[in-house]
Parts: structure tokens; sequence; C-alpha cells
């Protein structure tokens, strides 16, 4: 299995996208391509390939400046249900917390729906722990 960032959105990814995201939620809207290609201008997609070239997974690693310092993100980890069990999203995942470290990084901060049980395993296991904090959000009305 190899970890690639992806430089360039094509059609392609876009389709790519929008079938693993459907795995992790149905609640969002796949990204169209000029939004892809944005998310690759500035953010970092990683995806894991497997020997074949088949695509068995992706994650968002996302770096941010806030006042009190650098902080990375990691969103949308997403596992296509058939290569989960193989180590796709831990390989994803040390990753991201490669460039973390690379970047000098205060805190690398991800969430977890709790019914995702093997994720949350996995991030414990890799160290992540739970903050003792409220975590609030607000949607705007369409």
């Amino acid at each position: 299995m190899n970890i690639e960032q992806v430089h360039r959105a094509d059609e392609e990814l876009v389709a790519l996208v929008a079938r693993l995201l459907a795995q992790l939620t149905e609640a969002r809207t796949p990204p169209r391509l000029e939004q892809l290609q944005e998310v690759v201008s500035t953010q970092t997609l990683l995806l894991a390939r497997d020997d074949d070239g088949t695509i068995l997974g992706m994650l968002t690693f996302v770096l941010y400046r806030v006042s009190s310092g650098l902080k990375g993100r990691i969103e949308d980890v997403v596992v296509d249900e058939s290569a989960r069990g193989r180590g796709v999203g831990e390989a994803l995942t040390r990753e991201g917390m490669r460039r973390a470290n690379d970047a000098g990084v205060l805190m690398l901060e991800l969430t977890s729906m709790p019914y995702r049980q093997a994720a949350n395993r996995l991030y414990k296991r890799l160290g992540f722990v739970r903050k003792p904090t409220n975590v609030y959000v607000w949607w705007p009305r369409p």
C-alpha cells in the first residue's frame, strides 16, 4: 500500500471522493470539480492506493494558524468498505500525524462519531486523547 498526495483534481477523483464520502455519511453533498480542486490546492488530500492501483481510502489533512499557534486537523478519513481491517486507516492517519509533526503543530485534532467504534479504537491506540471540551456546531439556514 502507498499513501500519496493528490495535486490535481479531475472528474475521476470527483467520482472517487463521492463514492467514499457516501460510505462515511449520507448527510454530505460531494464536492464538484472546482471545489475539489480548491481542496487539493489549499489542503492536503491523501489517498491510500493498493499495489494494483486500487484506491483504498482517503484523508484530508489541514494546517491552520490561529493567534495561539499552528494547529492541524484530520478530516474525512474514509476507508473503502472492501478494504477495512487491512490497516488503511492507520496508514493514512500515521501519515497525517507525520506531516503534522514535520510542520511543528501545537496539536493535531480530529473528531469521530461514537458509533465508529473501530476508528475510535484506532485513534486511541495511536495516542489521540479525548479533550474535555464541548463541541458546538452552528449550521446556517439555506
